[in-house]
């Protein structure tokens, strides 16, 4: 499987340095000794991860998706010819640890990350929608005295027209 993922793909090199060992000690109160076998905390996580870092939210798709890619199955420790854990398995071990467990793993791998420059921290990226406003003029508070507000809203709907402008 090694050879068929690239040097410079991301889910290569997060295998490479993020150690997960620390999830057995962490999570060994959450599993019983009798039963069926669980999912190992770490492929959990990991799930979890390629599923945040890929924006997948469906735990169906997200096993879907990721037994089509080598770079995911690389990355969870898996071969090609392997099964990936069921996705109610996903669901109901999401449900079985605390939000305080996922908070920690979050911080950690975060913290693994940052110290192996990862992620550095330099570039920021916002998403945003136009919504036009529904709120009423009487509602505003006023924050120039009442006597100003006048030459205020002029003043404003001049930028306004400005950045109309500046859109066509």
């Amino acid at each position: 499987m090694s050879d068929r993922v690239p040097e410079h793909n991301f889910y290569r090199r997060l295998k490479e340095v993020l150690d997960l060992n620390f999830l057995y000690p962490m999570t060994k109160p959450y599993y019983g000794s009798s039963g069926q076998k669980s999912i190992d905390p770490v492929v959990f996580f990991k799930l979890c991860l390629v599923g945040y870092l890929e924006n997948i939210i469906s735990d169906r798709h997200l096993i879907q998706h990721s037994s089509m890619r080598l770079d995911f199955l690389y990355f969870l420790g898996y071969d090609i010819d392997e099964e990936l854990p069921w996705h109610s398995t996903i669901s109901r071990t999401r449900q079985l640890y605390p939000e305080s467990i996922f908070e920690e793993v979050f911080t950690r791998v975060l913290r693994l990350c940052v110290e192996k420059g990862m992620v550095s921290g330099h570039t920021q990226a916002i998403d945003s929608a136009p919504i036009k406003a529904n709120a009423s003029m009487d509602s505003l508070e006023l924050k120039v005295p009442k006597e100003d507000l006048e030459t205020h809203l002029h003043h404003i709907r001049h930028i306004s027209k400005i950045d109309k402008k500046k859109l066509q």
